[in-house]
């Protein structure tokens, strides 16, 4: 259980191992100390199949949640990456499209509560513009009718690139849609990435949080940076979440690479998080 009132604790699917079982990976989260695990629904074929489990299949991964008494909680799905929202092609939209309704029933299926949505309106070789970001905004005007039919929430995530790129450009189109299915997924690193003011972004995110994914980062380079070794100001950044409020689940969003010690990577991350929670006076439950 979380050390922190008002906080859990998660850590994404990629730093754990992808060659054992779910049965597995829940069981390492558990002795790492974790309170969930997030799901990944990335472009890869292997993960985006996991849209046609069937129900006996399921019923097996709800049943290990059970037995190691871990839930998934969130799911991010990165697969729009590859399938834009926004895509001018209407071909490439519609299989977006699709992939975003799957997810939702496998999210009810699972037992997931929160979405990641990601901020991606065009693919990489096309120039975003205000069609694309309408057709991404009508994309997830659908996606909120779906979910909010499931009572699932959707929650908007700011990426290294795309037209979701800082916390208030989602908020922006979170009040425009204005749904309460619809919230911000901020990723504080994509802040740093980007060469946003990471303090004004979090103040401006008030009120609209659904959780936070937390990684290191620099200027450009948003993945594999070890934490510490990059320039995310978490101590500040921790403090202006809890002058904000902020309660709710904080993902640890880390790649290990199959590394034979990923678990104890693991383990590691979780409590030098925590150590910056507490220097910003994040209170632990006693």
């Amino acid at each position: 259980m979380s050390r922190f009132s008002g906080l859990s604790i998660g850590i994404y699917e990629k730093a754990l191992p992808s060659n054992i079982t779910w049965a597995e990976r829940l069981a390492q989260a558990v002795e790492a100390g974790f309170d969930f695990i997030e799901m990944s629904l990335d472009p890869t074929p292997e993960r985006l199949g996991r849209l046609d489990w069937s129900s006996a299949q399921r019923h097996e991964l709800r049943r290990a949640v059970e037995d190691t008494g871990i839930p998934i909680r969130t799911l991010c799905l990165s697969a729009h990456r590859n399938y834009p929202l926004g895509c001018a092609n209407a071909t490439v939209r519609q299989r977006g499209l699709a992939i975003l309704r799957q997810t939702i029933d496998l999210a009810v299926d699972i037992g997931i509560r929160i979405v990641q949505v990601a901020g991606y309106d065009t693919l990489p070789d096309e120039t975003p513009d205000e069609y694309s970001r309408e057709r991404y905004e009508d994309a997830v005007w659908q996606g909120v009718l779906w979910a909010s039919a499931r009572g699932v929430l959707l929650g908007l995530e700011n990426q290294e690139a795309g037209y979701i790129d800082s916390a208030v450009t989602a908020v922006g189109v979170i009040e425009k849609i204005n749904s309460p299915y619809l919230r911000l997924y901020m990723d504080i690193g994509n802040l740093v990435v980007n060469r946003r003011d990471v303090l004004h972004e979090i103040a401006a995110a008030r009120g609209h949080l659904v959780g936070i994914h937390v990684k290191d980062a620099r200027p450009d380079v948003p993945r594999r940076v070890p934490f510490g070794e990059g320039e995310v100001p978490f101590s500040a950044a921790f403090r202006q979440l809890a002058a904000i409020k902020f309660c709710g689940p904080v993902m640890i969003e880390m790649w290990n690479d199959d590394r034979a010690e990923s678990a104890a990577l693991c383990a590691a991350a979780r409590s030098w998080v925590e150590n910056r929670l507490m220097e910003a006076g994040f209170q632990p439950e006693v």
